[in-house]
């Protein structure tokens, strides 16, 4: 809600509930469907990046950015898939799910009152069901090409997504996993510039 991109209808995607059986794949199947429009832009947020990596591959997308988010499977943290295929996201319990404290904020990377108050209003509204089955979806996500015509941006302090394994196209200095909220002004001019330009990347 925070990007100002003028010239450009948003039209926010909505999550749907998972079902117990279904991969990713299976889930973006469904979430297309929320697609109304030819060749549209997309703009993927952390796991919705990793949904919009594979609409991609069911429609034609004209351009794609992934913002605090992940192009293939190669960029995620090992230790975090050692976790989730093990099942031991489980064990999680929901109230810990759904409330922050300093360490959340600090994972987050939330450091204003603004900051913590959007992220502790989205821990709250968390479905703790899709939460769990979003990690094991992840766990077993395969995909190890990279999406064409698009583009990733990234925050160096990104601590939910290491910023070290991924190789983004752009580098927020200091940006945490919720830079979208702090860093909004240079991630617009960023998409804008890179939605006005005629290349195939």
């Amino acid at each position: 809600m925070n990007l100002d991109l003028p010239g450009y209808h948003k039209v926010y995607i909505n999550w749907v509930p998972a079902l117990p059986s279904e991969n990713i794949t299976q889930y973006a199947e469904r979430i297309k469907s929320q697609i109304t429009v030819e060749n549209p832009y997309i703009i993927g947020l952390s796991f919705g990046g990793i949904i919009a990596v594979e609409v991609s591959k069911l429609i034609n997308v004209k351009k794609m950015v992934l913002l605090s988010s992940v192009k293939t499977k190669s960029e995620l943290n090992k230790r975090q898939f050692f976790f989730m295929r093990l099942g031991l996201y489980r064990l999680i319990p929901s109230g810990l799910i759904k409330h922050t404290n300093f360490l959340t904020f600090r994972y987050f990377g939330a450091r204003s009152p603004n900051d913590k108050k959007a992220l502790t209003h989205l821990l709250l509204d968390t479905d703790v069901a899709f939460f769990r089955w979003a990690l094991k979806s992840i766990a077993h996500w395969d995909n190890k090409e990279a999406p064409e015509r698009t583009i990733q941006i990234h925050g160096t302090a990104d601590r939910v997504i290491t910023s070290k394994l991924v190789h983004p196209d752009y580098r927020i200095k200091g940006g945490g996993h919720l830079m979208v909220l702090n860093e909004a002004d240079t991630i617009s001019k960023i998409i804008l510039r890179y939605f006005g330009e005629n290349s195939n990347k």
